[in-house]
C-alpha cells in the first residue's frame, strides 16, 4: 500500500521542476510514439511473412493455399493469409489480435499442433472455429473482394448462378457454401454418417 500511495503522490502532485506545458508536450510525444509502435506491431503481425513464421502454418495450410486459385490465378490477384483471417477495420482487427494472443499463441507455445499428426487430429475443430467466426460476421473478409451485388450473374455458369441467386434470396453467406475454398476440404466430415461397430451398433 505504501508503494501505491507514493506512486499516487508522484502522479497527482504538480512538478516543481518542469512547466505544465513541458509535461504535456513530453506526454504527448510519448503517446504518439507508443501509438505508432502499437499500430506498427499490428500491421507487422498481419503480414504473410509473420503468419508463416511458425512451422505449423508454413508446412500445412500455407502449402494448401499455394495450390488454390486464391494464390495463383489468371488475373494475378493474390489473397494472403491476412486478407481472409484478419479484419481490415481497426477495432475488429484489434479484437482478432486479442483472441489470437489469448487462444492461439499459448497453443503454439505448448506444441498443441506442432506435428502433422497433431494438426490433422485437430484440423476439423480448427476449421470449424474459422467457419463459425465467418458465419457470425457474414463472411466479412470474403466481402472485401467479393460482393454479391457486383456479380454479373449472367456470365456465370448455370449452377453457380443458381446457387448465388438462391443464397441472395435465403440470406446465406459465403462460408455456407465455400468452406473448402483455400485449404484441404474437411467439411465433408460434418455430414459423414455415424460409424458402426462390428456388431452393427451405431457409435455415438
Amino acid at each position: 500500500m505504501r508503494v501505491l500511495k507514493k506512486l499516487w503522490r508522484l502522479f497527482s502532485r504538480p512538478s516543481s521542476r518542469y512547466a505544465l506545458g513541458t509535461l504535456l508536450l513530453i506526454g504527448g510525444m510519448w503517446g504518439v510514439f507508443f501509438w505508432g509502435a502499437f499500430n506498427w506491431a499490428l500491421e507487422l503481425s498481419s503480414t504473410e511473412t509473420f503468419c508463416i513464421s511458425c512451422h505449423e502454418m508454413r508446412s500445412t495450410v500455407y502449402e494448401e493455399l499455394k495450390e488454390s486459385p486464391h494464390y495463383l490465378n489468371g488475373s494475378g490477384v493474390r489473397a494472403t493469409c491476412a486478407d481472409c483471417h484478419v479484419p481490415k477495420e481497426w477495432i475488429y482487427k484489434v479484437k482478432r489480435k486479442i483472441e489470437a494472443t489469448v487462444g492461439e499463441v499459448p497453443m503454439h507455445l505448448i506444441g498443441a499442433v506442432n506435428t502433422p499428426e497433431k494438426f490433422e487430429a485437430k484440423r476439423l475443430e480448427l476449421a470449424q472455429r474459422v467457419w463459425d467466426a465467418m458465419k457470425k460476421t457474414d463472411s466479412r473478409e470474403c466481402r472485401n473482394c467479393h460482393q454479391m451485388k457486383f456479380m454479373d450473374l449472367a456470365n456465370q455458369q448455370p449452377r453457380a448462378r443458381g446457387q448465388h441467386e438462391s443464397a441472395t434470396a435465403t440470406g446465406e453467406t459465403c462460408i455456407d457454401c465455400h468452406k473448402g475454398i483455400a485449404h484441404k476440404p474437411v467439411h465433408e466430415k460434418l455430414e459423414a454418417p455415424p460409424a458402426e461397430d462390428e456388431g452393427g451398433f451405431t457409435l455415438e
